[in-house]
């Protein structure tokens, strides 16, 4: 899908609430998408329940409104999309772009950690099996508008990845590349923990003959062992109370101007006074 239109997005998986390293990526996004006077959607990626926690996906919906951070448009669920993630997996298959492959992580990572198309050509069934993609085209770099030109993993990028999992689940890279499309995505602003990855989707959209979109790493914030702030370490949700102090952190966080008196500010007012002052030049890239 093309558009002339700025379209950006926040994508939480809801396997716990949102911390004070999500609302970065969240508030990045949407001063970024309202700055260029664009839309700003909010995407569940709701596909991997093993991993989910039941409630957060609508406390992560209250949490940004607390926050301000109000969207675009009707939120779109994952895990009603499966119909367009399988006929996105037909597509690939009748091009002969995907095989099936039962070998297991323990064997990767017996020969370096990296997947050796073993399976490639042994034309496997699909029982008890993962969908592969074959990488012919692989990405080596691509362009961030944030960190300028990154270049991949050469071994990763060369990699045939899953795009449906041994059991059952829809792969993360195919599914937020379909999605993405499909809603018209102009930019992808996100954490920094997401680089890796992006060659892999971009391989996807080319192969899709779909417009690939710009992209924007945002720094990560880390915890005082200096590890990513994430639910898995056991981040603290964001606070209940008045968010404007948290709001404020998250902007000098991301370097941005100081807004004098935002204390006093309705929460409405400073945000709209981020959005007129948002550099995405200012903001310095840190971890990755």
């Amino acid at each position: 899908m093309t558009t002339s239109r700025y379209i950006g997005r926040f994508a939480p998986s809801p396997s716990g609430e949102l911390h004070f390293g999500s609302l970065i990526a969240a508030l990045g996004s949407y001063l970024q998408a309202r700055a260029q006077r664009g839309l700003w959607l909010v995407r569940i990626e709701d596909i991997d329940p093993p991993r989910e926690v039941p409630g957060a996906a609508t406390t992560i919906l209250q949490q940004l409104e607390h926050y301000g951070l109000h969207w675009d448009g009707e939120v779109l669920w994952q895990s009603q999309r499966h119909e367009a993630y399988r006929e996105a997996l037909s597509f690939l298959q009748q091009q002969g772009l995907s095989y099936y492959c039962t070998c297991t992580r323990s064997r990767i990572q017996q020969i370096g950690g990296y997947y050796d198309g073993h399976c490639r050509t042994l034309n496997h069934g699909p029982e008890n099996a993962a969908l592969r993609f074959v990488q012919h085209h692989p990405v080596l770099s691509f362009e961030d508008k944030l960190r300028g030109k990154l270049i991949a993993d050469e071994n990763l990028a060369r990699e045939d990845f899953i795009i449906h999992r041994r059991d059952g689940l829809f792969a993360y890279n195919l599914a937020v590349v379909v999605d993405d499309n499909y809603q018209g995505v102009s930019e992808i602003v996100r954490g920094a923990d997401l680089i890796e990855p992006t060659v892999r989707q971009i391989s996807l959209y080319q192969q899709f003959g779909w417009t690939v979109p710009d992209y924007v790493h945002l720094p990560l914030v880390l915890n005082e062992n200096g590890a990513k702030l994430s639910k898995q370490n056991h981040a603290p949700a964001l606070a209940q109370g008045d968010p404007r102090p948290v709001i404020h952190a998250a902007l000098t966080f991301l370097n941005q101007p100081i807004i004098a008196g935002w204390q006093d500010l309705k929460l409405s007012e400073l945000l709209r006074l981020a959005v007129q002052n948002w550099s995405l030049p200012a903001v310095v890239p840190g971890s990755s």
